[in-house]
């Protein structure tokens, strides 16, 4: 099992070669997120290192400029955001976890909600046959829903553009949504506080390529969903949890993760025709409405029972993916452990209800 990892490796590597790696396109889509980082900075909006680097890189898929982030650049940065989330679960935070009991149980409610209705309004409004409807309207994983999607017959092409446009437009407005809500600027919150590179002792280094290579090694042999993140999230949250450090990684770091992770998302409509974008992201508009109602009635509602007000409730059930919204809670250092922790059940969650649908339909259709 071992041995595959290293294999899995290797590909990587090789992938890197100039032959197979589009060195201009991936630069042309770095360059241009950059900018945008650098535009939204200028104008104080929230999370300018990421949403500047999506809605750039957005918008040159739209005009087709050979822009591309491939996916071989994903793993580094998701099993950094794994150790920067495991971070987060210190010893206090351990002990807090009983008490997110009735938050969760309100996850499961809300994800029976949000899913009925983005299934309904995509075949019904978006025209799409049930089967896809469903597992593009779940608030599943991306590549979980096209796996499951694909053994059911839906059309995977749909799903990948529907599930990467919901993430798109809700990591885009949750950011300012939680700015209007907290009646705060969280354009720069956290950054006076955290740690620079040039003041960091090169043990942090260390702690980080240890863990994640640790963890990207239990990722693995547990064949975890999201190996990179789930595994080394478990590594880091071990040596968090049990004081063998507290390393925390410079900003730069963190808004280097950001500006990759805002191009990879933004790329994903890279080669698609302009006009089935512009349609997808407005079926993603209408549903993100819908979802972000929702998220904000539930989120309301569980802040009245539990220990926990509205604002990581909204972070916590925003239906986006674990990385990006993880990483959103991470840069506005809002109760990263509980967010990525929700985030995490809800992806678990949805697959298994997705199984154990299918299983039980196709179950009736036999015996009918």
């Amino acid at each position: 099992m071992i041995r595959s990892l290293f294999a899995e490796w290797r590909d990587g590597f090789l992938a890197l070669a100039p032959s197979r790696f589009p060195y201009g396109r991936f630069a042309l889509a770095m360059m241009l997120s950059f900018c945008g980082a650098l535009v939204f900075n200028h104008f104080h909006l929230p999370l300018a290192w990421m949403l500047g680097a999506m809605t750039f890189c957005l918008l040159a898929t739209l005009v087709r400029l050979p822009v591309a982030a491939p996916t071989t650049v994903r793993p580094p940065v998701i099993a950094l955001i794994g150790v920067l989330l495991g971070s987060g679960f210190t010893p206090q935070v351990i002990t807090s976890i009983p008490g997110w009991l009735p938050t969760l149980f309100g996850l499961f409610a809300f994800i029976l909600v949000s899913g009925l209705v983005c299934i309904f309004y995509l075949h019904k409004i978006g025209g799409f046959d049930l089967q896809t409807s469903y597992f593009a309207g779940m608030p599943g994983g991306l590549a979980e829903m096209i796996v499951l999607g694909d053994e059911k017959g839906a059309d995977t092409r749909v799903i990948a553009m529907v599930q990467s446009a919901r993430v798109f437009t809700i990591v885009m407005v949750v950011p300012f949504l939680v700015q209007w809500l907290s009646g705060t600027d969280i354009a720069n919150r956290g950054t006076s506080t955290r740690l620079s590179i040039l003041d960091a002792d090169w043990t942090v280094l260390l702690w980080l390529l240890g863990t994640a290579f640790a963890g990207s090694l239990l990722g693995h042999m547990l064949r975890l969903p999201s190996k990179y993140l789930l595994g080394t999230m478990i590594a880091s949250v071990v040596v968090h949890a049990t004081g063998l450090t507290n390393f925390s990684l410079p900003y730069e770091i963190v808004s280097v993760a950001q500006l990759v992770m805002g191009a990879i998302v933004g790329c994903r409509f890279a080669g698609t025709p302009p006009r089935d974008i512009l349609r997808v992201l407005g079926l993603s508009l209408g549903a993100t409405a819908m979802l972000l109602v929702i998220t904000i009635c539930f989120a309301e509602g569980m802040s009245m029972v539990s220990s926990y007000g509205g604002i990581p409730l909204i972070l916590a059930y925003s239906p986006a993916g674990i990385a990006e919204m993880s990483l959103i809670a991470i840069v506005l250092q809002i109760e990263v452990a509980f967010v990525a922790t929700h985030h995490i059940v809800r992806i678990f969650a949805v697959m298994l209800g997705a199984r154990l649908l299918f299983r039980w339909v196709e179950g009736r259709q036999k015996t009918s």
